[in-house]
């Protein structure tokens, strides 16, 4: 049995890997030109993909191989499950197909090009979030957070007839609705992600509102307006997912450090340095803004045989420099699997764990050590800002962990009914978790669809906040056991090959051989445990 499993596997591997190869290359190529050319492409490749998982008698014959049979072999047995929970997303007949590809590349595609408009001129997203985070001009600030909601209007119609179509699909799998699928399919249970939420807000509130209270306070005193007065476009981004640094002095520091900086270049050194190049990811990454490019940021392994990309629209400041830390540490895990590892078992053990890696690197830019070595800003100075700079990390994860509960619960929520007032549900939400209260005028704006995750990226939303979690957890290991507490800590955090060393060996070439929970444990000694989060936040 085991040995008809193996060559199923390997039939179907067979299958899989050239379809998703080209799929990736034409997604590529389609969220860095915008071209109709490179959609179409996309569109055929991505229905092709879907196709070879939407084959019954495939997934009938998988079902006969393994179920109520014990399969010995591990790595068998691990391909099996990955396989079924592929085969199981995508039941569906031949016009589904086509109907849920084209509508999902045509929102993909209205953001890829848009552009808002912002007193009759295109502005590029990191012209948006320049003006949020710089201009103290109150109308020009309120005019350009409402530029940023334009592209809602444009989508959110097409995403609550994706979001009805994905349901349908869902239901005739046996699953309450598609929210609920994704999650099993993650291998995640939705009761358990909710109550740990619930569980960290209890942990976390008081914390949050104290911070809060103190930046509401210091944006209130920087723009000569009451705290009741403060709206969305007082903060430094379309969504208050970032921590504003409202520090005059921090604020300046960090302006002038990434100033005329080569972000390339800071974060090839850092990555060099703890043992882990990313020279030919950035090679053949595409990082600066254009017409047409989508205008957000990711990483994407090609083939799973190395042709690693970024995607970003880099500038020098303290929010790219963030950023491409966050995505080559997505660089990183996946060009350090294990090559000999079955096609199906050669990517990260689950989203949350490589977007722990991504987010522990990400924290880098607010740390004062990483600071003083690579951007190159006196050590004096950086000492003197360490506490401060300290706390705007901590703000940020700390916006993390209210940000994320406003988008998973919205998400439920919209496959729950996405019949519902969904403007409202939506501020409900932020004023709930955020503490951000909902703009006069807009009661009937979709200011919820502006959000591309939505549409592109569904039911991913709760991974952030677990790979927080998760990253917490690595920082704790890499600082008390990897390099055992030793004096110098701080500097070596930032310096030590021993850290990359850490990654490959214990969670980067294992690649999805085991449970996220088991990867977890093989790491770091233990499951998941939110303490060091919250321990972290709490300092």
């Amino acid at each position: 049995m085991s040995e008809a499993l193996r060559q199923f596997l390997a039939e179907m591997t067979a299958r899989i890997a050239p379809v998703e190869t080209e799929a990736n290359l034409a997604y590529w190529e389609f969220t860095t030109t915008g071209s109709q050319e490179a959609e179409a492409r996309f569109k055929e490749l991505q229905a092709a993909l879907r196709r070879i998982y939407a084959d019954r008698a495939s997934f009938e014959q998988l079902k006969r191989l393994t179920e109520g049979k014990s399969v010995d072999d591990p790595v068998l047995a691990r391909q099996a499950t990955l396989l079924h929970y592929a085969f199981l997303g995508n039941q569906m007949d031949e016009a589904t197909i086509q109907e849920l590809t084209e509508r999902e590349v045509a929102i993909a595609s209205t953001f890829n090009t848009f552009r808002a408009d912002l007193n009759g001129r295109k502005v590029t997203e990191n012209e948006i979030k320049d003006i949020l985070k710089q201009s103290d001009d109150l109308v020009l600030r309120r005019q350009a957070w409402e530029a940023s909601k334009q592209i809602g209007g444009q989508v959110a119609g097409p995403l609550v007839e994706l979001v009805k179509l994905r349901n349908r699909i869902a239901r005739q799998s046996g699953f309450d609705d598609y929210y609920h699928m994704q999650l099993v399919l993650q291998e995640l249970n939705e009761r358990e992600v909710f109550d740990l939420f619930e569980a960290l807000d209890r942990q976390v509130s008081s914390v949050y509102q104290a911070y809060k209270a103190r930046l509401d306070s210091q944006l209130a005193r920087r723009f000569g307006i009451a705290v009741e007065e403060l709206r969305p476009w007082h903060y430094s981004d379309p969504f208050f997912q970032e921590a504003p640094a409202v520090d005059p002095e921090v604020r300046q520091f960090l302006t002038e450090a990434f100033a005329n900086q080569n972000v390339e270049e800071l974060v090839r050194r850092f990555f060099r340095a703890v043992g882990l190049e990313v020279d030919d990811v950035l090679a053949r990454s595409d990082l600066y803004e254009r017409e047409g490019k989508q205008q957000h940021a990711y990483c994407i392994h090609i083939d799973r045989k190395g042709d690693i990309r970024v995607l970003a629209n880099v500038q020098p400041n303290h929010y790219w420099t963030s950023t491409m830390l966050h995505e080559c540490g997505h660089a990183v895990y996946e060009k350090h699997l294990d090559t000999s590892l079955p096609y199906l078992l050669r990517q990260p053990a689950h989203i949350l764990l490589t977007e722990a890696v991504a987010m522990l690197m990400g924290r880098l830019a607010d740390d004062a050590d990483w600071l003083t070595i690579y951007a190159g800003v006196p050590e004096r100075q950086a000492n003197a800002l360490a506490e401060r700079l300290r706390w705007q990390m901590v703000g940020q994860v700390l916006i993390t962990a209210r940000w994320v509960p406003v988008m998973s619960h919205f998400e439920r929520a919209l496959y729950r009914d996405a019949n519902q007032d969904l403007n409202q549900t939506w501020w409900e939400l932020e004023e709930r978790f955020q503490r951000v209260p909902r703009p006069d005028g807009r009661r009937n704006e979709p200011d919820w669809a502006a959000k591309i995750h939505l549409g592109t990226a569904p039911v991913y939303y709760h991974n952030y906040l677990l790979g927080e979690l998760v990253a917490s957890q690595l920082q704790h290991t890499v600082q008390t056991s990897v390099l055992a507490g030793s004096a110098g800590t701080g500097r070596r955090y930032v310096t030590d090959p021993l850290i990359g060393q850490y990654l490959i060996e214990r969670i980067f070439r294992p690649g999805a051989i085991r449970h996220w929970q088991e990867a977890l444990e093989f790491a770091t000694g233990e499951r998941l445990r939110p303490d060091y989060f919250v321990e972290q936040v709490r300092m």
